[in-house]
């Protein structure tokens, strides 16, 4: 018998300029020992400085997506990124529901490095009400922890306490990544309702970081489909993520991607 990649799921937005989004998604997970699928679920015009324009897909067409990948593929696990809308999440939710998910992963994208909204405001309780009670883990950045808790994040003790109001809405862990906006700098925090686990990391002075998120989460996902634990694929999609950046690519004119392939002879 051939040895079978373990197929995992990112339902997200697609990134023209490759370095986030879909396409992130996918160079990440391939990267990282899986077979990457996809549901698109806005397109978005994109590149390393700016979003200028996004189009959502009708929700029948990401129903019909979800339905195509569920019918065919044995999917070890699932990732959202950007959901855009209330009426996406709830299809999402609808949809992911029967098929009883065990390794799902919420990054909640809100808002891209540009500054351009990516999820409208009344999707935010959709996500927190319906989807985060589905999620093994949510990944939310600074940003996005404090838009879910209503806690402002400058320091570990402020993540702890967004995290605890993260978890109460009914997730299994909670991983806010610090990056450079709380004074311990590149340092994660893993909350899993009981216990805090501090993921620490080198911080690398670096502009190109576009689609570290996205990264960061199909990484992690990848290695939950993989079979290793929570903390086990967060150590393993930090130090990967850690290493795309140190790579990054200084093309474009604004905010290289990193590099999800550094690892490759060229």
């Amino acid at each position: 018998m051939p040895n079978i990649l373990k197929q995992v799921l990112t339902i997200a937005g697609s990134d023209s300029g490759g370095g986030a989004g879909i396409q992130a998604d996918i160079k990440a997970m391939s990267a990282n020992g899986v077979f990457a699928m996809s549901v698109i679920t806005a397109i978005t015009a994109q590149n390393t400085e700016e979003v200028t324009d996004v189009l959502e897909l009708p929700t029948a067409i990401i129903a019909s997506q979800l339905d195509a990948v569920f019918d065919d593929f044995d999917v070890a696990a699932v990732k959202t990124g950007m959901l855009s809308s209330a009426a996406i999440v709830e299809t999402v939710v609808t949809m992911l529901g029967p098929q009883r998910v065990t390794n799902l992963v919420v990054d909640p994208v809100m808002i891209s490095k540009s500054g351009h909204s990516l999820l409208r405001p009344d999707a935010v309780e959709v996500v927190k009400t319906k989807l985060l009670p589905l999620a093994l883990v949510v990944t939310p950045n600074v940003h996005e922890a404090q838009h879910l808790s209503g806690i402002a994040i400058t320091s570990l003790a402020d993540a702890r306490r967004a995290a605890k109001v993260i978890h109460s809405f009914g997730c299994k862990h909670v991983l806010i990544k610090g990056g450079h906006l709380i004074n311990e700098r590149a340092t994660d925090l893993l909350y899993d309702g009981r216990f805090f686990n501090i993921l620490k990391g080198e911080f690398i002075e670096t502009s190109h970081t576009h689609g570290t998120g996205c990264t960061f989460a199909s990484a992690l996902t990848a290695h939950l489909a993989r079979g290793r634990s929570v903390l086990d694929s967060a150590q393993a999609a930090k130090a990967y993520v850690t290493e795309a950046i140190r790579h990054g690519l200084a093309i474009g004119h604004g905010q290289g991607p990193t590099d999800h392939f550094y690892f490759l002879e060229r």
